[in-house]
Parts: C-alpha cells; structure tokens; sequence
C-alpha cells in the first residue's frame, strides 16, 4: 500500500467531506505540522484554501467569508500556538453571533497533558477554546468528528449561531474514517422556527393599533431583510438598525433612519415609540453607547434565543422564533394595504447633525470616502475612529453584511483580513477596506494573503498618527500621552513590497479620484490618507 493509499479515507477527509456536502467551498487557516490530514483532501473536495499569514486572519477572513455567504466559516489550525493565535477570531464570533467551525487537531488519545514536552503540547485545548466558544468537542472517533459537523450546522439553523471547535486527536485523524458516504452526506436541516400563535396573534393586534410604531433590527434580522422590509412597509414603521443589523432594510429605504442606534436623536425616535418592535438584538451598550434603550410604549420583541427576550429591556410581549419566519406570521396577521410612509426628514436631519457634530473633521472624511466607494461594494472595517465614529453611520448600504464590522468585540486586526474573506466570496464585487493606521498594523501582514489570492481589494488606511482615541482619553485623564504616538512605515511603500499597489494622499482634494482609480484598476491597492502636517488628529474631533 502506498503513502496516499494510506490516507486515502481517514477521519480528516470524513470531516472535511461532510463540511463540503454543505456547501461550504473555501477553509482559512495556515498548514503545519499535526493538520496535514486536514489539509490532503482540500483540493480533492473542491474547496479555495486561502493561508493567512496569522491564524486570527484567519479567523477573521473565514468571517468575512460567512457574512457574505451566510455559511458559517471554516477554520483549520494546528494544535498549540496555533489554535491559541485564532482565539481572538473566536471571542469575536461569539460575542458578534457568528457561525464559525475552527478543526484542530490534538494530542493522540490517551496521551493527553502528559506533560512530557511533546511538540505544541497544551493543558487542555477543548478546556481552553470551549471557554470562549459555543462548545468545543474532543472527539474520540471519526464517527464522532462528523457527528459534531452535523450538529454545528444544526446550531447554526436552530439557534443563536455562533463558533464550535472540533478538537481531533492525531491518531483519529490520521486513522482509516470507517465512516460510511451515506453519514457524511448534508442532512436535512430544521425548518426555520415559527412563533407561537397565540403570542404572534397579540402582537400582530398591539402593532395593529399603534399610532407610533417603531422597529430596531439587530444582527438576528440580517436574514430576514424581505419579511422585515414587508412589515415595515404595512405599518408605516421607521426602522433603526444596530451595526450589526445595518442594511437590515434598505438604507435608502424611506423607512430606514440607519445604523444609527448609538445616537441620542435615533435613540429618541425608538423611545417615543408607542410600540417597539425589536428584532434579533440585545440591545447591548456597546450597539447603544448608553446604559439601556428607555422605551415608553410596548415593547414586542422576537429572537432565536428566549434568553434574549428581556435582556436590557423587557419586553410586553416576547416571541420566541426564528426572524424571517415570525416576521412573516406577523405580516399575515396584519392584513391589508401599506400605510403612508411617515415624513423623517426632520428626524434624519438630526441625526445626521448630530453625527457631524460629534467629529466634524473625521465625519468629513467619512462623506468623502463613502462618496468614492460604489453602491454595491462591501466594506470592512476594524474598532477605528474612522470607523465608528463616522463611515458606519454615513455610508449607506443597501443589504445587510455589506458592512463588516465589530461593534461590541471592538477588535483590532479585523478590517483587512474580513475584507480579504468576502473578496474570496464574492469576487466580481467591489471590496474596500478602511482601517486606521493602528488598527491595519495589527494584520498588515495579511495584504500578502490578498496578493497571494489574486483578489481585487483596496485598502484605505487613514493615518491619525496612532491610536488617537485612547491619547485623548489619556488626556481627559490628566496623563500624558504614553505609548499612543507611533512610528509610521511609508505605507506606500509597504504595500508595494508586499506586491501591492500603493500610494499616499496629502491632499484630501485628491482623495476621490484615488479611491475611484484604485477600486477601478483592480488588485491589491493601498490608499495612504496622511494626517494633517502636524501628525495629530484634528483638534474637533472630540472622543
């Protein structure tokens, strides 16, 4: 028997061929010296196999990957470091509520924590990442491998979907599957869950009679933007979205006032409310940048997860069900034409004075940026002022995970390689990342993955000179600055050494004609938008 014939069928091709027969197409993750059997079958099934450069690029680009597929990400480490280096990408996948799948392999049974200084040799690996994840298994047989397979991908349907790790010791992985065709195949997975009828029936006569409805959609929704659009639509209801919820329903919807819910005018607007109906969203401070949401009216609220329904706000009534299924029993309740469409000019134009008050200069540069980046583009980005403060408020998108972002793991390193991950999903689709100039120092390293795949991707890195917001918080403190003023490469140049395009913008007159010839040219382009001559952020913006 030959070496290949050998590996022909082992419990890493049995897992592999299994994620595949769900349509999942593409891995992210870095080859090494225990995750080879992982690896052999990739090109076999079919899958694009996409090496970061560090494993939380990984992470973060399977991600990427997932928000625009609506597959959950796959994740291949090794064990030790490497499965230690994806934790960040985990906690974000949690705490965002994403699906996600990280296989590692582990230590062969029987030999666990030995303690004998074997190669990566780790305390407790599933203990380590089943700490941060939705669950972690270790398995004991392929049978069991694939098992967990089916079940993660019945989590993701069934439930609030977020990351599962499959530990897989050596000597299982590397062993003859034993694991019939007919196991590894997709199962039927369940149906969408639908929402009480009673309690559907309650609210549907609550929104019914509502004078001032107003609905919040968060990151649960995204999925169910045509049944959310629809009874918007037959309410006349104004709809706020989360970060993670924007483009829920259209943004140049007439509905929409925007991913705005951190500002106190769209606060307000959901506050007066006489009826609140929120959808897949906790309502979490970091989505709100205050304690709570103070509603006055009813409040109706629908999520996967029963957990959620009083979470930060109780609810008069809670609807336990998937969103896109209970919106539509909502709508079907509801009979009859669409009410007028209420007139929010006002309250956008609060909004949107409220936005450019806060950081005037920045804000600025976020209105020139989204005018040079097409409609139909997505954007990524990381926990940068650029970001936050402004771009995710005025750029408008059009669908939901348009914009990759995240509001409440508030990561660093996330912008590129998310950027990078839904390239490789989408390939004829504009692909623009905005990061700051710290944020892109902590994933610089993954421009050579996007030049490596071949992806057409620009990178804007707007330079404030480090990290900006935490020297004014050191300042608001009575400190001195400490270790926020940073040494820059000359980014241009960095970008070109990695093989990239690059250039470097002084003039912010010139920055649309670069940003549009960048997207326009293809590749891998880098737009240095450099800071004001003194290196300090404009003395407006205020954090």
């Amino acid at each position: 028997m030959t070496t290949t014939d050998a590996y022909a069928d082992t419990a890493g091709r049995a897992v592999l061929e299994t994620i595949r027969n769900y349509g999942v197409s593409a891995v992210f993750g870095i080859p090494g010296t225990h995750n080879l059997e992982f690896y052999r079958p990739l090109a076999e099934l079919g899958f694009r196999v996409v090496t970061n450069r560090h494993e939380q690029g990984s992470g973060y680009g399977a991600d990427g990957w997932s928000q625009q597929t609506g597959l959950p990400g796959v994740v291949i480490t090794t064990s030790g470091p490497g499965l230690q280096n994806a934790m960040s990408a985990v906690g974000t996948a949690f705490c965002e509520s994403r699906p996600m799948i990280v296989l590692s392999p582990g230590v062969a049974r029987g030999a666990e924590f030995a303690d004998v200084g074997t190669l990566h040799e780790t305390k407790d690996a599933s203990a380590m990442v089943g700490a941060i994840a939705e669950w972690s298994r270790r398995v004991s047989t392929a049978a069991e491998a694939v098992a967990a397979v089916h079940d993660a991908f019945a989590l993701f349907r069934s439930a609030r979907p977020r990351p599962v790790h499959i530990e897989v010791p050596l000597d299982v992985l590397e062993s003859p599957a034993d694991v019939p065709a007919a196991d590894r195949a997709a199962r039927p997975l369940p149906a969408p869950l639908s929402g009480d009828d009673a309690l559907i029936a309650e609210a549907a006569a609550v929104l019914a009679a509502a004078r001032r409805p107003v609905i919040v959609a968060g990151g649960g929704a995204t999925r169910a933007a045509a049944e959310l659009t629809s009874l918007a639509e037959r309410l006349g209801a104004p709809v706020l979205t989360t970060l993670n919820g924007k483009g829920a329903v259209d943004e140049h919807h007439p509905l929409s006032l925007g991913a705005n819910l951190r500002l106190a005018a769209a606060r307000e607007a959901a506050e007066d409310a006489d009826v609140l109906l929120v959808v897949g969203s906790k309502l979490g401070e970091a989505e709100l940048w205050a304690p709570r949401l103070a509603a006055r009216g009813v409040v109706v609220r629908v999520d996967i997860s029963p957990a959620q329904l009083s979470k930060n706000l109780e609810s008069g009534i809670g609807i336990v069900g998937d969103a896109a299924a209970v919106l539509a029993q909502l709508r079907a309740a509801l009979p009859g034409d669409p009410v007028a469409t209420p007139d929010l000019d006002a309250t956008r134009d609060r909004i949107l004075q409220e936005i450019r008050d806060i950081a005037p200069a920045t804000v600025a540069l976020a209105e020139t940026i989204a005018a040079s980046i097409p409609d139909d583009a997505v954007v990524a980005g990381d926990s940068s002022q650029i970001i936050y403060l402004a771009l995710a408020n005025v750029l408008r998108r059009s669908r939901p995970h348009a914009l990759l972002y995240t509001p409440t793991y508030a990561t660093l390193g996330y912008g590129l390689p998310a950027a990078i991950g839904a390239n490789v999903a989408l390939p004829d689709r504009p692909v623009v990342a905005v990061v700051g100039d710290g944020a892109l120092m902590f994933a610089v390293n993954e421009i050579a993955t996007a030049v490596e795949q071949q992806l057409d991707l620009t990178i804007v890195c707007v330079d404030n000179g480090g990290y900006s917001e935490i020297r004014q918080n050191e300042i608001d403190r009575g400190m001195p600055p400490i270790g926020v003023d940073l040494v820059q490469p000359d980014w241009a140049a960095l970008a070109r050494a990695f093989g990239a395009h690059g250039v470097r913008i002084d003039d912010a007159d010139h920055l649309v004609p670069a940003l549009r010839a960048a997207i326009a040219a293809g590749g891998v382009q880098l737009v240095h938008v450099a800071p004001e001559p003194s290196g300090r952020p404009n003395p407006e913006d205020k954090d």
